[in-house]
């Protein structure tokens, strides 16, 4: 069996992407890293510290609808953190920059911290247990 080393990148379409990376730079704290404008795109490109990608993605051909974790696809994108203090932080940092969030919320199997971006994506920050 051939073996993966993670998750390189992950590409969100998006209705307005300046809307979208201003949300994803207050989120993340740090400026995108690139930009591309092709054949009925744009997209920008944030790098995570552990190298994954996140590309945010804005089709000329949009669509009007919202994001549904019901519809085949995407439910959510969760991102690890490395214990609860750092989860805390991120509460913090959420509410420092006037994200709304859930709260820590604690399950048998780990405590997760929830947004949604805006065009309702679920992101989850999330330590097990």
């Amino acid at each position: 069996m051939p073996s993966l080393s993670g998750i390189d990148h992950i590409a969100l379409t998006v209705r307005d992407l300046d809307a979208s990376a201003a949300f994803y730079r207050r989120l993340f704290g740090f400026e995108p890293i690139g930009e591309l404008e092709g054949e009925g795109l744009n997209r920008r490109l944030f790098r995570l510290p552990s190298g994954t990608n996140v590309g945010l993605t804005q089709h000329e051909r949009g669509t009007t609808g919202d994001f549904s974790p019901f519809t085949p696809g995407l439910d959510h994108l969760g991102f690890g953190v490395d214990g609860l203090a750092e989860l805390t932080a991120w509460a913090e940092h959420l509410d420092s920059q006037g994200i709304a969030h859930s709260g820590l919320v604690e399950a048998p199997y780990g405590t997760a911290l929830s947004v949604k971006d805006p065009d309702g994506v679920a992101l989850e920050f999330f330590v097990g247990a």
